[in-house]
């Protein structure tokens, strides 16, 4: 059996805080001269044999249930990590639309700028217009709607009586 002497519980044994060479009534290790072998002795007065086999059952099933915790933890930070990452790429999303929405707006504005101008520029060409030709166009108008009104004065006295 290949060993490790790093791995192991917290006091470096793979036998649960149990001194290396030794463990409980009836137990003992010892190491092979220039190697990693672990060399095993069973003390036939001692039977806590079936105790040592429970006792390191457990420790298995804790270091299965610390490694189903680990890999379910693992996989809760990839879960985490993947929606970080949909959540960057949708706020990436997010500031490109309002990127092109700004650069729309921002056109709009000049666009409007540049009709306010040009409608500006015509109302003033139009103005200079009436004043070069005259105010004979407004005396037209005025004098038509004159004109009008009497016609409809001279009717309505006509058939009235």
């Amino acid at each position: 059996m290949a060993s490790n002497p790093h791995r192991g519980g917290p006091g470096g044994s793979l036998y649960g805080g149990a001194a290396p060479y030794r463990s409980k009534d009836g137990l003992s290790t010892r190491t092979a001269t220039g190697s990693e072998e672990i060399q095993l002795r069973i003390d036939p007065m001692h039977s806590d044999l079936d105790d040592e086999i429970t006792g390191l059952h457990g420790q298995v099933r804790q270091l299965k249930n610390v490694k189903s915790h680990s890999s379910s933890l693992e996989c809760h930070m990839y879960r985490m990590i993947l929606r970080i990452m949909g959540l960057l790429i949708i706020a990436q999303d997010i500031g490109s639309e309002a990127k092109f929405q700004r650069d729309f707006l921002d056109e709009l504005q000049v666009t409007l700028m540049r009709a306010q101008a040009g409608v500006k520029n015509n109302i003033r060409k139009l103005n200079l217009s009436i004043i070069r030709s005259g105010n004979n166009h407004i005396m037209h108008v005025v004098l038509f709607a004159l004109l009008c009104f009497f016609i409809l004065y001279m009717w309505s006295k006509m058939f009235k009586r």
